[in-house]
């Protein structure tokens, strides 16, 4: 004892700095302010500083990170066309009670129509578990990337609506490729599983099927 702890410890963080000029000296900018620097620095055997000088830079975020949900639309012919089907079954499961959806009506009918009117979803009550998109049977809800959600207030931007929950498949693509990926090819498969069993019933449909003339005639044979 006798205060050896604290000169070892100021020997530890003198070493930091010593090795931190000396990577500096070595790399010059290069080991700041870019992609290669970063993950440099999150190597097991980085000498030196090892922090990340944030929101200059940032660690990079992992395939798997989740935070708050979005939905996912299709573009077609130039429209967002959302893949949800205003099931309610996300607001069922969330163990925050934290979504609220309201299933559109076709204004002539007045019957509910297979998409939401209103999705809302208030993120200071998401607790980041994704059992929304898991259970999604659509795969409609994604779990997004974007963490920097900070604001001075409550209500206007903490609640997130519709407008600002859809997000592209392109952008789902970009975020999670790998699943995305097998995401299509399962969709592939069981649209081949569906032809499959559509050519044998096509087949029967287009035999001629003899008439009541000549059943009768084979009969009397």
């Amino acid at each position: 004892m006798k205060g050896f702890g604290i000169i070892k410890g100021l020997g530890v963080t003198l070493k930091h700095i010593y090795d931190t000029y000396a990577e500096d000296i070595k790399a010059g900018r290069k080991r700041y302010y870019n992609e290669a620097g970063v993950r440099q620095r999150m190597t097991h055997d980085t000498k030196g500083i090892f922090t990340v000088n944030y929101p200059e830079e940032r660690l990079p975020v992992a395939e798997n990170f989740r935070y708050v949900p979005f939905l996912v639309y299709e573009e077609v012919e130039g429209e967002k066309v959302p893949r949800c089907t205003a099931c309610g079954i996300c607001s069922k499961v969330c163990p925050s009670q934290c979504i609220w959806i309201t299933r559109a009506e076709d204004p002539e009918t007045g019957k509910p129509l297979k998409t939401p009117a209103e999705f809302a979803i208030d993120i200071d009550l998401c607790m980041n578990c994704g059992y929304c998109a898991e259970y999604c049977p659509f795969d409609a809800i994604k779990m997004d990337h974007d963490y920097e959600l900070a604001t001075y207030e409550r209500m206007e931007s903490n609640v997130h609506h519709k407008d600002r929950l859809l997000k592209s498949a392109s952008y789902y693509a970009g975020i999670r490729p790998t699943y995305y990926a097998l995401e299509q090819q399962a969709k592939a498969e069981a649209e081949a599983k569906k032809a499959a069993r559509r050519k044998p019933r096509e087949g029967q449909e287009g035999r001629e099927r003899p008439d009541r003339k000549e059943r009768l005639d084979k009969t009397e044979e």
